[in-house]
């Protein structure tokens, strides 16, 4: 996932005055807030308003969620997608090998036509984007039945 550009630049920023309003919070804010100042790199309460504010505006726009969540639970993430994705190659791979045994084994032992084949490859296109995939063997045997 890609960077975005914050909608206000460093230099943009520098060239800004701030404002001072006021702002009521609790005690016990406070004092989280207090413990966290050296944790967020803030030299100063103003700072680290500054800070929790823009970051609470880009985690409500949800714009790149990646910028929001601790790195730890991103590279969690990308490991699992990851480790996932390995094991449905690999389980495709089993698959596609024991289809192929499975029709050389038919090829050997029925009596085909390629223009048959054809027209069979066109309906089973046909019916996987239909159904979504989901076809039975059942299926199958119902329609060669009423062919």
């Amino acid at each position: 996932m890609e960077k975005k550009e914050p909608a206000v630049t460093e230099q943009e920023k520098k060239d800004e005055v701030k404002e001072r309003i006021p702002v009521w919070l609790y005690p016990s804010t406070m004092a989280v807030m207090d413990g966290a100042l050296e944790r967020g790199n803030c030299k100063s309460r103003s700072e680290f308003l500054d800070q929790a504010a823009l970051f609470y505006a880009g985690y409500l726009s949800g714009k790149d969620a990646c910028a929001y969540l601790p790195p730890a639970l991103v590279a969690a993430f990308k490991g699992t997608i990851r480790d996932s994705e390995g094991r449905l190659a690999r389980l495709l791979f089993k698959l596609a090998v024991e289809v192929d045994m499975m029709m050389n084994i038919l090829a050997a032992g029925m009596e085909v036509s390629e223009s048959t084949l054809k027209g069979l490859r066109e309906r089973c296109v046909q019916e996987v984007r239909q159904t979504g995939g989901n076809i039975t063997f059942l299926d199958a045997v119902r329609y060669q039945n009423e062919v």
